[in-house]
């Protein structure tokens, strides 16, 4: 009896939704991550790090990226030069769309105008999409 009204209330949350309880009931698809390096030019790693905290992230989130984390090297030279982050998609497709919605943007391209308006802040980027492993905490 419980797992019979279990399913009928599950059941109505999908009806009220407009799905079907199957879809409901399925796993989640596995998201995919994009770990990108960014190597600074010498001397702008603070400005490329402004970037981000002041423009680049918000616009992220608006064109539907998932914000996973980003890190800098614990050696304070290379800490000078290189950078890590990783977002999620829910597809490598989706990743795409939402990259393209990205370098479209007035709002990124103004930012990055204004950002290097005394010269480029990015010598190389460096991307890898990855997938979680089937014992990976995240997935």
């Amino acid at each position: 009896m419980k797992k019979w009204v279990t399913g009928f209330f599950v059941g109505c949350f999908c009806l009220s939704l407009g799905m079907d309880r199957s879809v409901a009931e399925s796993k989640p698809l596995p998201r995919v991550f994009e770990m990108r390096t960014y190597y600074a030019n010498e001397g702008k790693m603070d400005a490329l790090h402004a970037r981000f905290r002041d423009h680049t992230c918000k616009l992220f989130e608006k064109h539907g990226m998932t914000l996973v984390g980003f890190w800098s090297p614990t050696d304070e030279a290379k800490a000078k030069e290189m950078m890590v982050y990783i977002l999620a998609f829910p597809s490598e497709l989706d990743a795409k769309k939402s990259w393209q919605a990205f370098v479209n943007d007035p709002e990124w391209k103004a930012a990055k105008a204004a950002s290097e308006k005394n010269g480029g802040l990015v010598k190389k980027v460096e991307s890898v999409f990855l997938k979680g492993t089937d014992y990976s905490a995240i997935k």
